[in-house]
């Protein structure tokens, strides 16, 4: 009998047809057959789907699992956690919502009195906030009755305005410093790219990195600006972008780690 530290995490596939014991884990999978000469494993949104030869049996499929036990068991595990992460990370659009900027968390106020300053939005910073509470209040200037829509619109203008001014500044602040001239920057909302570089000076940086602190912002800045001199990732290239950025590898890894907040 199995003890309460014993109990099996299942995986479970919507369309699964069978399922194993795989150590301490039950993984539920779908089955399909085909024309194709081996066993192949997928693991995506939905779980485990394997995919084997018409005239495979059941044994040998469970076999091929049982092999691959470990591998399975371990991208099952990266993708419920990242899953959870991303439902984690989606915004419920009301007053008192909290954002990420900047690497802070800022709370969301709906305040009529903000439309007439600053575009629709101010940002405020409490001086005195107690430890553990946000200390900065975003105050949009809409009713209390507005939509999520609308409240996810505003808040994304805002973030986009703030983007661009924060690009802009410490554009000029490490061009000078690589010995570069940049000629326009543009906003980007690509899903898996953070930036970009043309050899005529033209940039392209995700919006969405305001939600990371300032020392990620730099970094991604001076790679792309780094570009305008080495149009590759060769060593010399790094080289440069180290020589105002020494830690890069810190924020390398915070731009692969974070989950970035759900705007849908």
């Amino acid at each position: 009998m199995l003890g309460p530290a014993e109990t099996p995490t299942p995986f479970r596939h919507p369309r699964a047809q069978r399922e194993l014991r795989l150590g301490t884990h039950v993984v539920a999978y779908e089955l399909r057959r085909s024309r194709r000469r081996t066993i192949g494993f997928a693991v995506g949104a939905e779980g485990l789907t394997v995919a084997a030869p018409r005239w495979v049996n059941l044994s040998d499929i469970e076999a091929a699992l049982r092999e691959k036990a470990a591998w399975i068991v371990r991208k099952l595990a990266e993708r419920r956690e990242r899953d959870q992460r991303l439902q984690a990370a989606r915004i419920e659009w009301r007053d008192g919502a909290t954002i990420p900027f900047l690497g802070e968390t800022v709370i969301v106020v709906l305040d009529p009195r903000a439309g007439a300053q600053a575009a629709g939005a101010v940002l405020n910073a409490a001086a005195d906030a107690l430890p553990g509470v946000p200390r900065l209040t975003l105050h949009v200037g809409l009713p209390h009755d507005a939509s999520p829509q609308q409240i996810r619109d505003a808040v994304q203008s805002w973030l986009q305005r703030q983007a661009r001014r924060i690009f802009e500044e410490r554009c000029h602040h490490f061009a000078p410093l690589l010995k570069v001239q940049w000629r326009r920057l543009a906003l980007s909302s690509a899903q898996t790219r953070w930036g970009s570089a043309s050899a005529d000076g033209s940039l392209r940086l995700n919006w969405r990195l305001v939600h990371f602190g300032m020392a990620t912002i730099d970094y991604v800045v001076a790679h792309e600006l780094a570009h305008l001199r080495h149009m590759d990732h060769s060593p010399k290239f790094w080289d440069v972008v180290r020589s105002v950025v020494p830690d890069l590898d810190a924020a390398r890894g915070a731009l692969k780690g974070d989950v970035l907040p759900v705007f849908d």
